[in-house]
């Protein structure tokens, strides 16, 4: 089954839940905000994404960029975990492995779910 880490309120996240919706895909929604992320998850997110997945682009990074790139990596990744918000998301996983970071429809309809 997969797994959806994210916040149910962001349009990215919904246009993800619609797409997996349509296509019958069941899937365990984790919620950031009531279930924070692991440092092991935010590692794991990272190695994915090629950098921590933070959205650089979202307005909550925008709002703390400088408190953040003033961080250690170690610190960073304690952050990111107590600033949930600016994490890149949808995050989906697959037997603890992360198969997509935010949504792309041409991208989620080559996955194998």
């Amino acid at each position: 089954m997969i797994t959806m880490y994210a916040i149910p309120n962001c349009d990215t996240v919904k246009k993800a839940r619609t797409f997996l919706d349509k296509k019958k895909i069941e899937y365990q929604f984790i919620d950031f905000k009531k279930v924070p992320p692991t440092p092991e998850q935010i590692k794991r997110w990272g190695e994915f994404f090629g950098e921590l997945p933070v959205n650089k682009k979202g307005i909550t990074y925008k709002k703390i960029k400088d408190e953040y790139e003033g961080l250690t990596p170690a610190q960073k990744i304690k952050f990111i975990s107590e600033n949930t918000s600016m994490i890149k998301r949808p995050v989906l996983e697959k037997n603890n492995k992360t198969i997509a970071m935010g949504f792309d429809e041409e991208f989620y309809s080559g996955l194998k779910f």
